[in-house]
């Protein structure tokens, strides 16, 4: 058996069909087939290389932690092996279990997001993990308790230090690449539907983008909210759209605007919108008087003119976009029909309001707990292999969410 072979690891996609890769010499990330004999020495010997690696994690005190060295591609995204960090005054050392990979991950590492940090940083919005050590002055949290985060950047590490203000506790029994699931798409989508949108049975929403991590939250809360749900998708993701309780419509193939007045007559109540810049517009004609766009993400604004490869190394202003931006809020107001454009970001809610965000996560903990829902992991990572999950992401088409998983116990069996 090549000693390459424990390089390679198992990937679970939502049909539950088993892939495994190989990451060669050169960092190459390709396909290979395994026969059952090797398939289950693999198994046997990627958790026993774990497992070996923890019996020597007292004695090592080290962890690994991806940085992003320079603005740019995923070849920005580079392995470090260091010291574990201590925890400081009011600080818990949270040892990760999962974290999850979004499109804020990639703009970040392109320097085109407004939470960007200056390099080198670890990216990774949100994480779930267990605490590993307390800092002084820590009451009311033990070692061993498992909890959730959402730091914006720093999750892509095994181990974290975070202010105890930040952590939200995690119900026992909870799969981590699920739970780390609902911290960014899944408080997005409530959020988005029950204090922007402000959804009501009955009522009609349009979903773009239905297919990724947060479309398929908001069919999931969409469906528990009894409201009639039409989703925007590749081919690829009729499927998934469908399962989920919605109407998928072929954005390639299909005007949306078109296609929601023929289904609908009059349009929907609410329309979300992760793209943003023009496309904020043409969603408005979607709506039926009354109705509201909900605008999240914007990444058109934020990508769509290259600005990673024109500026290499640079970082963008963090009010790019945002007058245009005003613009099509203010056009809502002032238009006949009532149909207006409002602005959703969970970092500024989280900022303004950080009850609100623990109380709308325990909700959905519960939910979860219940079997109400079930996030849809497309892929699981170890955290080495980060830039393959990115490069993934960013090629589009990831059927609900990939996660990047630190332990044994959280990849796939």
């Amino acid at each position: 058996m090549p000693i390459t072979l424990l390089c390679r690891f198992l990937i679970h996609c939502r049909h539950r069909r088993e892939r495994f890769f190989d990451i060669g010499p050169a960092g190459v990330f390709r396909s290979v087939c395994l026969t059952d004999e090797d398939q289950r020495l693999f198994r046997t010997l990627a958790r026993g290389a774990i497992s070996s690696r923890k019996g020597q994690e007292s004695t090592s005190l080290r962890h690994n932690r991806i940085v992003v060295t320079h603005y740019g591609g995923p070849d920005a995204l580079q392995v470090l092996e260091e010291d574990r960090p201590e925890p400081k005054h009011g600080e818990v050392r949270v040892r990760v279990s999962a974290a999850g990979v979004a499109l804020p991950d990639l703009m970040a590492r392109e320097g085109v997001h407004p939470e960007t940090p200056k390099v080198p940083f670890t990216p990774g919005w949100d994480l779930v993990g267990v605490v590993d050590r307390l800092g002084n002055g820590i009451t009311g949290i033990e070692p061993g308790q498992s909890v959730a985060a959402m730091p914006i950047h720093g999750a892509y590490a095994e181990f974290v230090c975070l202010p105890q203000r930040e952590l939200v506790p995690v119900p026992s029994g909870l799969d981590a690449a699920e739970a780390v699931s609902l911290l960014l798409n899944y408080v997005t989508a409530y959020q988005m539907l029950h204090r922007s949108a402000h959804v009501r049975a009955g009522q009609r929403v349009l979903i773009h983008g239905a297919a990724g991590g947060v479309g398929t939250a908001l069919l999931q809360l969409g469906r528990l909210a009894e409201l009639e749900m039409y989703g925007t998708c590749s081919s690829r993701g009729a499927s998934v759209v469908s399962d989920l309780g919605g109407v998928p419509i072929d954005y390639k193939s299909q005007d949306f605007v078109k296609e929601i007045q023929r289904l609908t007559n009059d349009g929907v109540d609410a329309v979300f919108d992760p793209i943003g810049g023009a496309h904020l517009w043409q969603s408005r004609a979607a709506l039926r008087s009354g109705g509201r766009v909900v605008g999240y993400g914007n990444t058109t604004s934020l990508r769509s003119d290259g600005f990673a490869s024109r500026h290499p190394g640079g970082r963008r202003n963090r009010l790019h976009g945002i007058p245009v931006y005003l613009l099509y809020i203010a056009g809502g107001w002032l238009l006949p029909g009532r149909k207006r454009v409002v602005p959703y970001s969970i970092q500024t809610l989280k900022r303004l309001k950080p009850a609100l965000f623990r109380k709308d996560l325990a909700i959905l903990f519960d939910l979860l707990q219940q079997k109400k829902i079930k996030p849809l992991i497309a892929y699981r990572f170890p955290l080495i292999a980060a830039r393959q999950a990115q490069e993934l992401l960013g090629k589009g088409g990831v059927p609900g969410k990939i996660v990047l998983c630190t332990t044994a116990a959280n990849l796939p069996s």
